[in-house]
């Protein structure tokens, strides 16, 4: 019987919800894996919204409930709604929604606020010891969430100009985190915490090598739950 995965998705577009790449990937590789999949979102208003033709913002509202249903193909619930006890395991995709919707690391860094919901869910499945994965920018929510736990966002260092968000690795480290440095194709796994990271967006790297990334994660997260 396959594994039930919850979703949780911050929105629709890079730079104002979830990175679209990323969330299909993890549907993909999960479909692969034979697992059972419900996606939910926050029912709230975005922080921003951004016209990702210009890269600039727009004077406009959205709903991250209602942009998320986009790419859920709206099958979707409210993640108010979300029971781990229904779930062996979750999955947050990364994107700037993630940093302005989930939480408010684009704004404040290490001194963010989580998101209710977010955090309710984060802790419900850590408590019941069930598996997290976390891709991109999520795991600023891990080391938000869970002070002491692992997780990976690429490399400390922006090494060959492939990882321009490095400095976030050090504010992980400022929280009680331990970062650990890992390959776009790559993923860590902290065993301790369940918690499941891979870079993804956070480095450039070509399409494939990010997908291939999200592929091992979603593998662990499986043999974990």
């Amino acid at each position: 019987m396959g594994k039930r995965v919850a979703l949780v998705l911050a929105g629709c577009g890079v730079f104002d919800g979830s990175e679209i790449h990323e969330a299909s990937a993890a549907l993909v590789h999960l479909s692969r894996g034979g697992a059972e999949v419900k996606i939910f979102a926050p029912n709230i208003e975005q922080r921003d919204v951004v016209n990702h033709l210009k890269g600039s913002p727009a004077e406009e509202r959205r709903n991250v409930l209602v942009e998320s249903a986009r790419l859920a193909r709206g099958d979707i619930q409210d993640l108010a709604e979300l029971k781990a006890s229904e779930f062996d395991a979750v999955i947050f995709p990364g994107g700037f929604g993630v940093a302005k919707n989930l939480c408010s690391w684009a704004v404040d860094g290490k001194n963010c606020t989580v998101n209710e919901h977010v955090r309710s869910t984060l802790q419900a499945f850590h408590n019941a010891k069930k598996p997290i994965g976390l891709c991109c920018i999520s795991p600023v929510l891990a080391a938000k969430v869970f002070p002491g736990c692992e997780v990976t966002v690429g490399q400390d260092k922006n090494v060959d100009g492939r990882f321009p968000d490095a400095e976030t690795a050090s504010a992980i480290a400022e929280l009680g985190c331990k970062h650990i440095c890992k390959n776009v194709n790559e993923s860590h796994v902290d065993k301790a915490n369940k918690i499941v990271t891979t870079c993804a967006f956070m480095c450039k790297a070509p399409l494939h090598e990010i997908f291939d990334g999200i592929g091992t994660m979603v593998q662990e997260v499986l043999k974990l739950a």
